[in-house]
């Protein structure tokens, strides 16, 4: 099978203030399920901000290596391009990056008006929640 690449060319992505190394593109938000579609651009060898997921996750990889890591910044799972992974909510935080190129990840976020994410500074104390009218300022 050939190889493939993904054109990103169509997509507007945008920042989330104080993410380097991360872009996004909210592609959906269905309050009556409460589901959020994005997509994720992490930046190649590079770690955006420490933070943990409040809810269901489902992540597949579009393009490049997922990466994963502890707040030591020690990696904690490789994603390859292809996969599928559904994690649940977490009081773990973590990092998260891309391998020798560019990720791009859909997430699937599950939790309607809940808080979806908490951003944390390096002594593991929450700066920020992130909610779903976060995500719809983005979109």
């Amino acid at each position: 099978m050939p190889d493939f690449a993904f054109d990103d060319r169509n997509i507007e992505w945008k920042r989330l203030a104080g993410a380097d190394h991360l872009w996004l593109s909210v592609l959906d938000i269905d309050d009556e399920i409460g589901v959020i579609h994005v997509l994720y651009k992490f930046a190649a060898r590079e770690k955006i901000l420490l933070h943990r997921h409040k809810t269901v996750n489902k992540t597949f990889v579009i393009q490049g290596e997922h990466r994963l890591y502890h707040p030591n910044g020690e990696i904690k799972e490789i994603r390859p391009v292809g996969s599928l992974k559904v994690s649940p909510p977490s009081p773990d935080p973590h990092r998260e990056g891309g391998g020798d190129e560019d990720v791009i990840v859909h997430f699937t976020i599950y939790g309607g008006r809940e808080t979806l994410y908490e951003i944390l500074d390096d002594d593991l104390n929450v700066v920020a929640p992130l909610t779903v009218e976060d995500f719809r300022a983005l979109m």
